[in-house]
């Protein structure tokens, strides 16, 4: 599983680490950098998948360019940029991924990328071994290959590979020393399962095909949960009627997914619903045509936990977008509960005093704070047990009080120790 992500001169980043825990928070104002934070998972996410390096920042037919594009990937005014992951195989072993890209002549190409296997003593209290299971020399910047090194216990094999897409990725797959294939396999594994979720219920309340797997608009929600075999999909459509009957002040007998038309090719998300109404009970069913916005991102966001792969990374910008603060608590139950019953560590962004008043005391060891060094304009992200101020900011209030006040910014942004008592 992904534990932290390296920003080094990547977009507005001069150098800092996101921190990844079962469930991360990453709070800021406009402009701080969160976006730019999310645009990384989801170029190291393109690159392991195999595009082009090029293609993953500027977009093909395929996907979307990230915001920017080529031009503004590397941090102004240079033209490189580094990303580095390390991932937690085991309580003895982390896998770390570097990927150093340079941007030159309207494409992007390899510069350096190597994965290194740590090996720590038992209570990872110290590093009992490490070693890089492979390496690339420096290149000429117009060389269209590069000089990569395999581990094999002595100077290494060396191979010549192309620069336009990763390195990781061109290595995957091919024979090689097992240790090399264990930890190649696990690094693509980890980097592929990142899924960033942007749910559009608009796009979520038409009929959808039957898929495997979840779009990142959730526009194909009913085909996916239709598509489960019959015990997985009782399952499923159990717990999101457990949490969709909470939501409003009707009550809701069951959500589920049916398929619909000749062949049952496509299926339609529905709401069994009943209320009183001039003290008679009346009951109905909704289909997703008719379900509000927030009941259908809440839905989404459900689905994606429920159907996402052990290990994986589920990325949700604004997660509470269209619910009612008044859920702000279900909301949290459901990302913590299911979360940890699946095994799928969830990093969401938020600007919603209600969310982050809900977390309580215990989620500050894992929420993040996004701002910009008044002085190099540069995206710093600090995490927000590590401000020295913390505790005098938490007196005046919750962590969802001091953010919308624009505290914990003036804080960062300052160096006056005294900082909390003169805001």
């Amino acid at each position: 599983m992904i534990t932290e992500v390296k920003l080094i001169d990547w977009k507005s980043y001069s150098s800092a680490t996101l921190h990844v825990d079962p469930l991360s928070v990453l709070i800021g104002t406009n402009s701080s950098g969160k976006s730019n934070c999310l645009d990384a998972l989801i170029f190291l996410k393109r690159v392991s998948s195999g595009s082009l390096l090029t293609a993953a920042l500027q977009g093909d037919n395929v996907q979307n360019a990230l915001r920017g594009g080529l031009d503004l990937a590397p941090r102004r005014p240079g033209n490189d940029f580094t990303l580095e992951v390390t991932l937690r195989v085991d309580d003895v072993t982390d896998l770390v991924y570097s990927l150093n890209a340079k941007v030159h002549q309207k494409r992007c190409d390899v510069a350096a990328e190597f994965l290194k296997r740590v090996k720590y003593r038992p209570g990872r209290k110290n590093i009992a071994g490490e070693i890089k299971l492979f390496r690339t020399d420096p290149c000429e910047e117009n060389s269209p290959t590069i000089t990569i090194w395999l581990y094999n216990e002595k100077r290494g094999v060396q191979r010549q590979i192309g620069r336009s897409q990763s390195i990781l990725f061109q290595l995957f797959g091919q024979k090689l020393r097992q240790e090399i294939q264990d930890g190649i396999a696990d690094t693509v594994a980890s980097l592929r399962d990142i899924f960033i979720l942007d749910p559009i219920p608009s796009h979520m309340r038409a009929y959808s095909s039957l898929s495997d797997q979840l779009e990142a608009d959730a526009s194909n929600i009913a085909g996916v949960i239709a598509a489960l075999p019959q015990e997985r999909r009782s399952s499923i459509e159990a717990v999101l009627t457990d949490y969709a009957r909470q939501l409003p002040e009707k009550d809701i007998n069951r959500v589920y997914a049916e398929t619909v038309g000749r062949f049952n090719a496509d299926a339609m998300l529905y709401s069994e619903e009943s209320w009183i109404a001039n003290g008679q009970p009346v009951h109905d069913l909704v289909d997703a045509r008719g379900m509000s916005d927030g009941t259908l991102r809440f839905l989404a966001i459900l689905a994606a936990l429920l159907t996402r792969p052990k290990n994986s990374l589920l990325v949700v910008e604004e997660v509470d977008n269209g619910l009612h603060p008044s859920r702000a608590n279900l909301l949290l139950k459901m990302l913590r509960t299911v979360g940890a019953q699946r095994i799928v560590d969830v990093l969401v962004t938020t600007h919603n005093p209600a969310l982050l008043d809900a977390m309580g005391p215990e989620m500050v060891p894992y929420m993040t704070v996004a701002h910009r060094d008044p002085a190099t304009a540069s995206s710093v992200l600090t995490l927000l047990e590590d401000i020295s101020e913390l505790p005098k900011l938490l007196a005046r209030g919750p962590v969802g009080k001091i953010s919308s006040e624009g505290l914990l910014e003036q804080v960062l942004a300052s160096e006056e120790p005294d900082a909390v008592s003169a805001a």
